[in-house]
């Protein structure tokens, strides 16, 4: 059976992006400009660049075109629960973490919800800016319990808190529920992040519970899109 035309136009561009023959970060060529080359209409055109977007090789950007992903972009893993610090090892480029607040806090009604916790109850407020190759792409807030923690330095989560909680404080942080969403950016976004263009950011929230299953942490993470994918794997059980 003769493969559809819009198919060869995915694959032909797609090779493009994985030899460098197209850049990450590059604008491909408009609708227009594409189908005159490939001699076909825009539709089939805006089919091959679906197909692209849906396979993480571009993204499409309001009144801009598409821009090309990079396919080497960082993994992290859905199912583990490791410090950014422990992936950051792993990961090859300039990586920096950047405090940009650190304060005791008694949470608002949207925190006692998601720790499960008084109003009474303080709670150690950290913000964080990740920068990979002098971009910032990372913005993490993390909120933890200060019944779980009674100290924290503004130098130690510049470096590791869950290595500082295990190492230090004897603690053993046993498992997470995890949530992953895709938002629109917020001015807290926009205000600590490069967005690059992008409207959306992949946000991860996680519940964090020590051995005796006290939850002691919540983090929200938001990530640009582009630098980043979220793997897992996935076994399928037989009846």
């Amino acid at each position: 059976m003769k493969k559809n035309k819009y198919k060869n136009i995915y694959e032909e561009l797609a090779g493009k992006m994985k030899d460098g023959t197209f850049q990450p970060g590059e604008l491909i060529p408009s609708e227009h400009e594409l189908a005159a080359r490939y001699e076909t209409s825009r539709e089939t055109i805006r089919k091959a660049l679906t197909l692209l977007s849906q396979n993480g090789y571009i993204q499409k950007l309001r009144g801009k075109g598409s821009v090309v992903l990079d396919t080497s972009r960082a993994s992290f893993p859905i199912s583990g629960l490791v410090s950014f610090k422990e992936l950051a090892d792993q990961m090859n480029g300039a990586i920096q973490t950047s405090v940009e607040e650190f304060r005791l806090i008694l949470p608002d009604p949207y925190l006692q919800h998601q720790l499960q916790c008084s109003v009474k109850e303080e709670v150690w407020k950290v913000i964080r800016v990740r920068t990979f190759d002098g971009e910032r792409v990372i913005l993490d807030k993390d909120f933890l319990l200060k019944k779980h923690i009674p100290a924290l330095t503004e130098d130690i989560c510049g470096k590791s808190i869950y290595a500082y909680i295990e190492q230090e404080l004897g603690l053993t942080i046993s498992f997470a529920k995890k949530e992953i969403t895709v938002e629109p950016c917020t001015n807290e976004d926009m205000d600590f992040l490069h967005t690059n263009g992008f409207a959306h950011v992949v946000v991860v929230r996680n519940y964090v519970y020590l051995d005796d299953a006290s939850l002691f942490q919540y983090t929200e993470s938001r990530h640009r899109p582009d630098k980043f994918r979220f793997v897992d794997f996935a076994r399928r059980h037989m009846k």
